[in-house]
């Protein structure tokens, strides 16, 4: 009983020690994310301008992706750090600040020694509240599926659907004629059904740098 009570205890340690890496590691995220937007906003010259017609952005970034498994098998508890992909994002602008857009994020984990995608297909809309900074979100169709290069004969090959939001924000700290980059930060939190009423979910959060025409 006492050794059975010992490994318990250490257990419930080891878990709490894992999640506070996790806050720590997304804390770390957060910290860059604010640190980027102080520096944009104090070396912006830019003061206006106008937006017009499609919108097509791609982000180089990275982050940490969680994934708990109804079954069991993983969970919230152990989070892995990989990089974004894809995260594209399409558009029209409805006004100087309001465009309604369709975006694709998604990450890379592995599950049960495969490496899987865990990504969404989410139309939201995005609205400038001031010339430089944005916000946008939306719900969509969360997808999970097997990563492109390791796809195997009946291993590691199911699709399945669900549903997802997500919410981001960024800070266009340059630009020129209709190009802009930006700091930006995405959060995904999504829902996908596995055969056998089980279901997976994702939790997503990363920082990157976004390449924008407008």
């Amino acid at each position: 009983m006492k050794t059975i009570k010992k490994q318990t205890i250490m257990k419930t340690i080891t878990m709490k020690t894992i999640k506070k890496q996790t806050l720590l590691k997304m804390a770390c995220l957060a910290f860059t994310l604010f640190t980027s937007i102080t520096y944009a906003q104090n070396n912006n010259q830019n003061t206006s301008t106008e937006r017009d017609g499609f919108i097509f952005e791609f982000v180089v970034g990275s982050g940490l992706i969680s994934i708990e498994d109804s079954a069991g098998i993983q969970t919230f508890d152990k989070s892995q750090g990989t990089f974004s992909f894809p995260d594209l994002k399409f558009g029209y602008m409805l006004n100087d600040r309001l465009a309604v857009t369709v975006s694709t994020p998604g990450m890379i984990y592995e599950f049960q020694d495969n490496d899987r995608h865990f990504g969404a297909v989410i139309p939201s809309l995005q609205y400038w509240f001031k010339d430089n900074w944005w916000v946008n979100g939306g719900i969509g169709l969360a997808i999970d599926s097997p990563a492109l290069y390791d796809i195997k004969d009946h291993v590691n090959d199911d699709w399945n659907f669900g549903c997802a939001v997500k919410v981001s924000t960024g800070y266009e700290f340059y630009k020129k004629k209709n190009f802009a980059l930006n700091v930006q930060s995405n959060v995904v939190f999504g829902r996908a059904f596995l055969d056998g009423d089980a279901h997976r979910d994702g939790a997503t959060i990363n920082v990157g740098i976004g390449f924008s025409w407008l």
